[in-house]
């Protein structure tokens, strides 16, 4: 099995089993009718669901304009493009987000421990973060486009 391959069939395994997210405060709320009706099905899928784009369906993988990455739940800024890198794991990558950003939590829902990453604002689930990455962090926030809007710097 390929590594894409590997990869195509761990994002099926990911979709199959989406999970709830316990209620939490966050500065932005919606009831979950509001929410289905702000997002796509798919964004709704993602953020609200813990569900996981396919990987190499994003076109924010293989953006790397300069600017910033917000939430697409809420339009809080998560992260700049100057720590976006290419993992070649088919999802966008970042070595750090906005300080104060992003939220995180322990997700063991593949029987394997992982540490998933949310908006901070709102909740939204929107990757999870390994420790594989490149200096200085050493971490790769890998996130799902579905759940990001990119807006470009301004010149």
């Amino acid at each position: 099995m390929t590594r894409r391959d590997w990869l195509l069939f761990t994002a099926a395994a990911l979709t199959l089993a989406p999970r709830a997210r316990a209620a939490t405060a966050y500065r932005v709320t919606h009831t979950d009718a509001e929410w289905r009706r702000l997002l796509s099905p798919a964004a709704y899928a993602v953020l609200r669901q813990a569900d996981t784009e396919p990987p190499f369906s994003s076109p924010l993988d293989h953006q790397f304009h300069a600017g910033r990455y917000d939430c697409a739940g809420c339009a809080s800024h998560l992260f700049l493009s100057k720590t976006k890198f290419d993992s070649g794991t088919g999802w966008p990558s970042f070595y750090a987000p906005i300080e104060g950003a992003v939220a995180t939590t322990e997700d063991d829902s593949l029987m394997m421990v992982r540490t998933e990453v949310h908006c901070a604002t709102c909740g939204g689930h929107l990757g999870h973060v390994f420790d594989d990455g490149p200096k200085p962090t050493g971490l790769r926030y890998c996130m799902n486009g579905l759940a990001l809007t990119f807006h470009p710097t301004e010149t």
